[in-house]
């Protein structure tokens, strides 16, 4: 029996009987879209930038209604914060950019963000990335932490040519981050260090960037790597 995610909501995983036939059904696509010629490896590039995802108590926080249990996911982000570090590569977070005053969109009719008029602390990175005072932090109004920001800007004046992406959620602003930056940056995106609460929006998702935009890599091929860069 496949074993399921460390992490996610237990209202939203997959039945155990699913489980595996699906993710075998996955492994399956993803050799065939190999035979057809997708799928190639972009590869890290020479100059990396690390970008860390809404990894804030908002979507951290399980007595938050749509916060999930990520914390495999922030634990294995800060593996590649550590070799990140020691790499000296430039590294950014998002978090979401709050203002009670900002009209309504299309979208709010669809998710109920149910934010309280003072948020206090709810877009707080999470303590255990212990972000630094050079490691810039974007405030974004949307999933994508290209859209509305000046993060495209700021990675080709530092000239990054590979972005590496980790946090939260694998289907919305890691898929939406990712899909932004493959126009301009080689994307790579550990594994591990990404996730959501539905497991199989997160298996089919990482499939989809797999396939068509970047590099879904084992944490530990992405830390090995970021510390030969540190050698």
């Amino acid at each position: 029996m496949a074993e399921r995610l460390e992490f996610g909501s237990d209202d939203l995983r997959l039945p155990d009987a699913l489980r595996a036939p699906l993710l075998q059904h996955l492994r399956d696509l993803r050799r065939k879209y190999l035979a057809r010629g997708w799928g190639d490896r972009v590869g890290f590039g020479d100059r990396p930038a690390l970008i860390v995802i809404d990894l804030a108590k908002y979507w951290l926080d399980t007595s938050v209604h749509i916060g999930a249990d990520l914390n495999r996911v922030v634990e294995q982000t800060c593996h590649v914060l550590a070799a990140s570090r020691m790499a000296k590569i430039p590294i950014f977070f998002t978090s979401f950019a709050h203002d009670p005053a900002d009209p309504p969109s299309p979208q709010n009719k669809k998710l109920k963000w149910q934010i309280p008029d003072d948020p206090g602390d709810l877009f707080d990175l999470d303590p255990r990335l212990e972000r630094r005072p050079n490691e810039k932090v974007l405030r974004k109004r949307y999933a994508s932490a290209f859209k509305g920001t000046n993060l495209h800007e700021m990675l080709t004046s530092l000239r990054i040519d590979t972005l590496i992406v980790t946090g939260v959620s694998t289907s919305h602003c890691v898929y939406a981050t990712c899909r932004d930056a493959i126009d301009s940056f080689g994307v790579i995106v550990p594994r591990e260090a990404v996730g959501e609460r539905c497991e199989i929006m997160h298996e089919v998702n990482l499939l989809d960037i797999d396939i068509d935009i970047g590099d879904v890599t084992p944490v530990d091929e992405v830390v090995a790597h970021l510390l030969s860069l540190a050698e």
